[in-house]
């Protein structure tokens, strides 16, 4: 088995604005309801940007959403109707390159949890995710599920993957003294599956002196079965370059992470939910948040 390990130090989000700002969009969303066309409206009657119902009883699990795209929502009505109904969306007509993604609600209980499902189709791969985010109100954990494969590749053209986001664990984790140990369990984990290898990816914080949070990102690689010695000739040779694209790619994320940081403005109260319900109605004319 290899290990590869990178440490960066980003900007630390405030939990409470944090919490705060989840709830509010939870809110938001919960209070919202069918409108024209499938499109999903706000309590003030403002159409939440690019989001059309294609099929079910919104917020009912079961309900697909998708995006209405650019040229759709551009086009005029005459002679296009039939075409911006959401069957026209969820069958793809009117395109007959592209099928428009969608988003299939598996459950919708704020005060317990979200879950969602996805299906792609892109380059001849077909992309199955998941996503469950438990006590959106506040919340604890995200798990993601990810499978894959191409129709008539055989085995080795599958994979699968999960991961989860213990959010307690982690505010704990950066709850502690600089000086502590870091946490023994690293508060983000993901596993991959491959007919040749298997891999895990881990994410463990600790608190910085001037309160920045040091993140240490962690990936092991090992083969499977027979392939065991292979694997580990391969990654012999391979050691260097993994090890440049994990420290590039970390470096990479920290950098966007403190981007978006240094952007917002922590507005609290009925500003932060005005601020989200703009960024939901009309994402290019609302400012950071």
């Amino acid at each position: 088995m290899a290990r590869f390990a990178h440490t960066v130090t980003v900007a630390a989000l405030d939990r409470g604005w944090f919490e705060e700002a989840a709830g509010a969009l939870v809110d938001l969303l919960d209070a919202s309801r069918e409108g024209p066309g499938g499109t999903v409206v706000l309590a003030d009657g403002r159409a939440v940007e690019g989001l059309r119902l294609l099929k079910g009883r919104h917020l009912r699990p079961g309900a697909r959403y998708g995006e209405v795209p650019a040229a759709r929502e551009g086009a005029g009505k005459a002679g296009t109707a039939a075409a911006d109904g959401p069957a026209a969306l969820a069958s793809g007509a009117g395109d007959s390159s592209t099928t428009p993604s969608s988003v299939v609600l598996r459950a919708w209980r704020p005060s317990h949890s979200v879950e969602v499902e996805s299906l792609v189709v892109e380059d001849g791969m077909s992309l199955k995710l998941g996503l469950r985010l438990s006590e959106p109100r506040r919340p604890r954990a995200v798990e993601l599920s990810l499978s894959g494969h191409q129709p008539g590749g055989g085995s080795l053209y599958r994979f699968s993957g999960r991961g989860k986001a213990d959010l307690a664990a982690w505010w704990a984790a950066v709850d502690r003294l600089p000086a502590a140990p870091p946490a023994a369990r690293a508060p983000v984990a993901g596993r991959a599956v491959h007919r040749l290898a298997k891999a895990r990816l881990t994410l463990t914080p600790r608190p910085a002196e001037d309160g920045s949070w040091r993140i240490t990102v962690a990936l092991s690689v090992r083969g499977r079965w027979l392939l065991r010695p292979v694997g580990a000739v391969v990654l012999l040779f391979a050691r260097g370059p993994v090890e440049r694209g994990l420290r590039e790619a970390a470096e990479s994320a920290a950098r966007e992470w403190n981007t978006a940081l240094a952007e917002l403005t922590p507005l609290h109260g009925e500003a932060l939910r005005a601020e989200i319900a703009d960024a939901l109605t009309d994402p290019d004319g609302a400012a950071a948040l």
